[in-house]
């Protein structure tokens, strides 16, 4: 007997199991596609091929992942695009690629809530995101936007699908508990003329003007509180930021 999927009780006969896989044990990478063009493109292939390298033993070639792009580019007959491209593995290594609209960023200063939390091996953009999940819809019960992780020993780690940075004046500090190095921070970085890394106690948290949040959505999402700290716009560090994007030149498919 062959394997099948169910659906509410009907066949789904299009479906291959085969592609469960690509959600239970494996690493994605997303990006969005401007005019043909993603920021930190060079970053993404890095990450994919090191990443299947740790998981699976073997390399995954910028020059497959390119192609998958360009075919996704190919048959949405667009060139703004959201795009995820999973990797999963049996026998062979094998790219699922998700194909979506563009997502604009977010405009609206978001509140964030801490929560104590350390994403296993955090240096992986693996696919066991059920925690961040949880954590994101706890903090919206909570009457936040989203979470902020904090380790046991009470530092910034990173939030629910973003890197954040915090500013005293122009100058931008990330911190330095375990996380998930984003594209998008290692893009900042890459322009920024100075930064640090460095732990950041949730004691620390009023000394900073501004915290930012960073994705492949959104390059620097302002953070109006965390808990009961709130911050205001701060347009010396937002400046620093703008220039430093300003830049960064975007890389062709």
């Amino acid at each position: 007997m062959n394997e099948f999927l169910l659906l509410d009780g009907a066949r789904l006969p299009t479906v291959d199991p085969m592609l469960l896989r690509a959600t239970s044990f494996g690493h994605f990478t997303s990006l969005q596609v401007r005019a043909g063009h993603v920021d930190g493109l060079d970053l993404h292939f890095e990450r994919l091929d090191r990443s299947t390298r740790e998981l699976f033993d073997r390399p995954l070639p910028a020059d497959r992942v390119r192609a998958e792009l360009r075919a996704a580019l190919r048959e949405a007959g667009a060139d703004d695009l959201s795009v995820r491209v999973n990797v999963f593995a049996d026998d062979d290594v094998h790219l699922l690629t998700r194909v979506g609209p563009p997502v604009p960023p977010a405009t609206r200063p978001v509140r964030l809530r801490t929560y104590q939390h350390d994403r296993a091996v955090p240096h992986l953009k693996h696919t066991g995101t059920f925690d961040l999940t949880y954590y994101a819809r706890k903090a919206k019960a909570d009457g936040y936007d989203d979470a902020l992780f904090h380790t046991p020993t009470g530092h910034i780690s990173e939030a629910s699908i973003w890197n954040i940075c915090f500013a005293r004046g122009p100058h931008l500090t990330f911190p330095a508990a375990p996380t998930l190095a984003g594209i998008r921070q290692q893009t900042l970085q890459r322009a920024l003329p100075t930064y640090s890394t460095e732990p950041v106690p949730l004691a620390a948290l009023t000394t900073f003007d501004a915290a930012y949040l960073t994705n492949s959505i959104d390059p620097a999402l302002s953070v109006a509180a965390i808990n009961e700290v709130t911050y205001q716009p701060h347009p010396e560090s937002a400046n620093a930021i703008a220039s430093a994007y300003s830049a960064v030149t975007a890389q062709p498919i």
